[in-house]
Order: C-alpha cells, then sequence, then structure tokens
C-alpha cells in the first residue's frame, strides 16, 4: 500500500464523485457516462498540471482540487465528441470461410 501516493487515491476518488455530480446535473441531451468520465479525468489531469506548474491552487492533500474541478468543468461540453466503441456485434461477411459450419 505504500507503493500507491495518497494523492493519487484521493485524485481517483475526486474524478469519480465529480463525474457523477456532471452526469447527474448537467443539461446535456443523450449523454454517455464514459465520455464524461474521460473529460473529468482531463480536467483532473489539467489541474494537476497546473499545480505542478506553481500557480496558485486550493489542495486536499496532494490532490489539487480547485483548478481541477474548473477544468472538469469547463471541459465537459467537449464530452460529445468523445468516440464511443460500436455496441453492435460484427457479423461475419457472407462470403466469409470462416462463418460456415
Amino acid at each position: 500500500m505504500r507503493l500507491i501516493p495518497p494523492g493519487l487515491i484521493v485524485a481517483v476518488l475526486l474524478i469519480l464523485v465529480v463525474s457523477q455530480l456532471c452526469y447527474a446535473f448537467l443539461p446535456y441531451r443523450r449523454r454517455s457516462y464514459v465520455p464524461i468520465l474521460v473529460v473529468t479525468a482531463i480536467g483532473f489531469g489539467l489541474g494537476q498540471g497546473w499545480d505542478f506548474l506553481g500557480l496558485p491552487s486550493l489542495r486536499m492533500g496532494e490532490a489539487n482540487v480547485l483548478p481541477a474541478a474548473a477544468f472538469a468543468l469547463l471541459l465537459q461540453p467537449l464530452a460529445r465528441f468523445v468516440p464511443l466503441p460500436n455496441r453492435e456485434p460484427k457479423e461475419p461477411a457472407e462470403g466469409d470461410s470462416n462463418s460456415r459450419i
């Protein structure tokens, strides 16, 4: 357990909480949770970069909170551009030799 820094655990928990809050309360149509989670994680990464540069921030332990949450909220409109995997099963082509029994 000493190999995992406490700031990483706090950051992952904050990413999950903020992404759930964005999914529940932001008024966007036809949303999936995965793009919101990805964009929130990118926002928290930018917030940690903000802290790495030494700019002023509000910290919770080792995790940077205020700029990370601000970046996560500002990036939420971009969640619709995150590509999702195709959920339809792939059907074999008609001339495919592997499709015969």
